[in-house]
């Protein structure tokens, strides 16, 4: 394998997190390489005139590209990559500036499982959309403007024993010594609006410390929302640089993943589905032509999963220790929390050999539950058959989490081959 085509894939895949702190500033971006790549971008609240070659439609902090290869009839199915553009965070609350001894804070809620402490002590922005009362959205982003800092142990003895963190008292960043500094007026004058004008706020904390190639071999990338930018990027870029099969290459990327994924813009909501059958229509089938589409698809679930941890190997199963650049995983669990089955592992062994890539198993320690992914939704919703896979990561959920350097270069490579037709 090329070193130098990791490293430029790395590079690449570091812009677009540094571009990307929220799920809307990611689909902005997709957007913009995907219409500079010819892709069209169609409406869903109008009719479509036509249905064919390269488009894609964005629905909030969602998107949804897709490619009818010339060759395309009566006997093609879906290719479906399935990734998420969120990541657990801290959402900005409504009315959320107060001043604490002098301090201002922005009262923030929890977003899906983060790790808290890796948040302490990091310089954070703020990112996400405005909404005005005519509907209008804007997006906004800061520099470092916020911290949450941890209590001295001076002052609190056992910290380093027993670190408890009140998700109401201890995760609340100040921003400012000013008391007049409003936190939502802030973010308006940076967004050029009107802060009479402001309605609502879908507003998220984000770290601001750049992505990072580090190691004596730089075999190691550190960042940020590589859970699941890693998955939206390599998707994005096998879209953009393969020539289709025969079956129409679906990108599906969701919102909400971290907190269920139970949102219009979600796995469980209708999205992917209604754009199915909008697809499906085009090319014209519909009814039972279209259902008999949906049994000749398939889905790539494309999430991160977990690398073997060196100081908590007992917490692995023992005979599956995923290595960092040791290929993408192939995520297995016999109650289904992954979609994976004998089926679907081969047509993904199939397309790793045909990219000539490396894969690894995933199963998780018997007495370790692992979490769930988009794959068992897509399954149930559609009925196709779905595979769980992504890249090995340590310090999943935390605010830097580290891959391998090769890994994403590999796992773009695999997701193109399968929408190649391996």
């Amino acid at each position: 394998m090329s070193t130098d085509a990791a490293a430029d894939f790395i590079g690449s895949f570091a812009d677009f997190i540094t571009a990307s702190p929220t799920s809307y500033h990611a689909v902005a971006q997709m957007a913009e390489q995907l219409r500079g790549a010819g892709f069209e971008q169609l409406d869903e609240s109008q009719r479509w005139s036509q249905v064919q070659g390269s488009q894609f439609v964005v629905r909030d902090g969602a998107l949804i590209a897709w490619t009818i290869p010339e060759d395309a009839d009566a006997t093609s199915g879906f290719r479906i990559v399935g990734s998420h553009t969120d990541s657990p965070s801290f959402k900005l609350k409504p009315n959320p500036t107060s001043t604490t001894a002098g301090w201002q804070q922005a009262g923030m809620e929890v977003y899906g499982g983060p790790l808290n402490n890796s948040w302490l002590d990091r310089e954070l922005g703020l990112a996400g959309r405005l909404v005005t009362l005519d509907g209008e959205v804007t997006l906004v982003r800061t520099g470092p403007i916020a911290r949450i800092p941890q209590l001295a142990p001076h002052l609190d003895r056992t910290v380093n024993d027993q670190l408890k963190l009140d998700r109401q008292q201890h995760l609340m960043p100040f921003y400012s010594l000013d008391p007049q500094l409003d936190i939502e007026d802030y973010l308006c004058r940076a967004a050029r609006i009107d802060p009479s004008e402001l309605a609502h706020h879908d507003v998220y904390a984000f770290p601001t410390e750049a992505p990072m190639v580090f190691g004596p071999d730089s075999e190691f990338f550190a960042a940020s929302r590589m859970d699941n930018l890693s998955s939206v990027h390599a998707s994005l870029q096998a879209l953009l640089d393969v020539e289709v099969g025969h079956d129409v290459a679906v990108l599906a990327a969701f919102d909400h993943e971290e907190v269920g994924s139970a949102t219009r813009s979600g796995a469980c909501g209708p999205f992917l589905e209604d754009m199915l059958v909008r697809i499906a229509e085009g090319m014209g089938a519909t009814g039972a032509a279209y259902r008999a589409m949906l049994a000749r698809s398939s889905c790539l679930s494309a999430d991160a999963g977990h690398a073997v941890h060196p100081n908590y190997v007992q917490m692995h199963d023992p005979n599956n220790h995923p290595q960092l650049n040791g290929g993408p995983l192939l995520k297995i669990n016999a109650n289904q929390r992954y979609a994976t089955d004998g089926i679907g592992a081969a047509l993904w062994k199939r397309a790793c050999e045909q990219a000539e890539v490396p894969t690894q198993p995933f199963v998780s320690n018997n007495a370790v539950p692992c979490g769930s992914t988009t794959g068992p939704l897509t399954a149930t919703r559609l009925g196709i058959i779905t595979v769980d896979v992504g890249i090995p990561l340590l310090s999943m959920h935390s605010a830097r989490e580290l891959c391998g350097v090769e890994d994403p270069w590999y796992f773009s490579r695999a997701l193109g081959a399968y929408w190649a037709g391996a």
